[in-house]
């Protein structure tokens, strides 16, 4: 499964997530220590902001194994940045490895990225496409499940008006919270009978959704499933000048705390964090199963 990072602080170089820790997010690519599966070699992609050139977030990506990107290591070791979103990919099984399929996903001034699966994805994503504005239809590249997620943030993040709230953390994960309960429940009715297209197989029955978006001012992740098994691995460690959220641990040393399942991970722009439990729209999360 998919591994990732989120970085929110001072300003530091990318290789500081992606090369130089003893667990790095390339090592996660090679040997993922708290998933079943230990590659994550089906490319990778960074994103990262510059806020004295633009709000809107540089992005690089690629469908190589990042641990054998030459190019990858040497941007990474000269380039600096105070919000960095680093990935790297297993593909989900019957999704293709392509450019447009590696994460993270950017629109405008948002960056986002995901592990897991949204459950029944095929037989829901006509009905989600339809339902999206023609900006965040616009915005879907590729094919994944995740992405068409991201496109279901950018019409709530819209409808907020996220920028001008005078809570911006508390209104992105909000906007992402929202964003979860139409996804959820879409998959919930197409478990109660929303027709199959033909030809698809039957979907995995439970959503795993680790996410993380960011307008690269705050940030929100979650650590969420609507399986009664644990969800993925989630962690963050946070002090006066930096927070980071990430799949795995990135060092062994004793900040770092696993997020509880089913909750949010606020990151306001003074760098202090809020772990609260998740509140989706229609959905019971102590009875999900």
């Amino acid at each position: 499964m998919c591994r990732w990072v989120l970085y929110q602080g001072d300003e530091i170089t990318l290789a500081s997530l992606v090369t130089e820790p003893a667990h790095s997010i390339i090592k996660q690519s090679v040997h993922a220590a708290e998933t079943e599966e230990p590659l994550n070699g089906d490319g990778f992609g960074l994103a990262w902001y510059v806020p004295a050139i633009s709000d809107r977030p540089g992005l690089f990506r690629s469908v190589t194994p990042a641990w054998s990107n030459q190019n990858l290591l040497e941007m990474a070791r000269v380039t600096r940045s105070p919000c960095i979103l680093a990935h790297v990919r297993a593909a989900t099984s019957g999704l293709p490895v392509a450019e447009t399929n590696c994460h993270p996903f950017t629109s405008g001034r948002y960056a986002f990225m995901h592990n897991g699966d949204v459950a029944r994805f095929h037989q829901i994503r006509r009905w989600l496409l339809a339902d999206l504005s023609d900006s965040a239809f616009t915005a879907i590249k590729g094919s994944t499940d995740s992405e068409h997620l991201f496109g279901v943030f950018l019409d709530e993040a819209a409808e907020g008006d996220l920028q001008n709230a005078p809570d911006r953390a508390a209104a992105l994960a909000n906007a992402l919270e929202r964003a979860l309960s139409r996804v959820v429940a879409l998959s919930d009715r197409a478990k109660a009978g929303l027709p199959r297209p033909a030809g698809v197989a039957r979907d995995e029955d439970f959503c795993y959704i680790n996410c993380a978006v960011t307008d690269g001012v705050c940030s929100a992740a979650c650590r969420f499933t609507t399986d009664r098994d644990e969800p993925s691995s989630l962690y963050v460690h946070a002090d006066a000048r930096r927070v980071i959220v990430a799949s795995e641990r990135l060092t062994e040393d004793s900040g770092w705390q696993k997020v509880p399942r089913d909750s949010l991970v606020i990151v306001r722009e003074d760098r202090s964090v809020e772990v609260r439990p998740m509140r989706l729209q229609g959905v019971n999360l102590r009875d999900a199963a």
